[in-house]
């Protein structure tokens, strides 16, 4: 399964952390745009000035990790579709052109559902792909739930639980899941 993931789920790092480990474990394949790569560098200004260039080494390596992943939009595949917000239709020119089945973001009223499905793909909230993912495959999930906690306890130096974690991340249900 190929999904793209919108700038909005890249930043903030815990739910990147989590899509990205699971896609390294081979629960999906991601895909994004070198603009979606830039928009997720520019979202990290707002932590401040130090932020941007953290993001751009982390898209740096996100590449390397996955080298198939970026997709060129052709010229001119935008022309013939429509979204609510206008910006957000080079997201959707990149699914198709990436081959995608769907588009993982936090902005659902910005991708209906009807709109997506003319071009055959669905659109999935984070958490709620986070949860399918560990419903179909709990130790990977878990595995890399593990693994994010431990780097966030490490860079912070704070005790987070895996819910509390989870859930400061936008990942509620993904948090309940893995605490039991």
């Amino acid at each position: 399964m190929r999904l793209l993931l919108d700038a909005c789920v890249l930043y903030p790092t815990v739910m990147r952390e989590m899509l990205l480990g699971c896609a390294k474990v081979g629960l999906y394949e991601p895909r994004w745009s070198a603009r979606i790569l830039e928009e997720w560098a520019r979202a990290a200004r707002k932590i401040g000035p130090e932020g941007e260039a953290i993001a751009r080494g982390e898209v740096v390596q996100v590449g390397l990790a996955f080298p198939g992943a970026s997709v060129a939009v052709p010229i001119g595949a935008e022309r013939n579709l429509w979204l609510p917000d206008e910006d957000d239709i080079h997201v959707l020119a990149a699914a198709i052109a990436g081959s995608c089945d769907g588009i993982v973001t936090m902005n659902a009223k910005d991708f209906p559902r009807n709109t997506l499905s003319e071009e055959g793909l669905y659109r999935s909230d984070p958490d709620g792909l986070l949860c399918r993912f560990f419903d179909e495959s709990p130790n990977a999930v878990a595995d890399v739930g593990a693994q994010v906690l431990t780097v966030a306890r490490d860079l912070s130096g704070e005790d987070w639980t895996i819910r509390l974690l989870m859930k400061k991340a936008r990942l509620p249900r993904l948090g309940k899941a893995l605490e039991r």
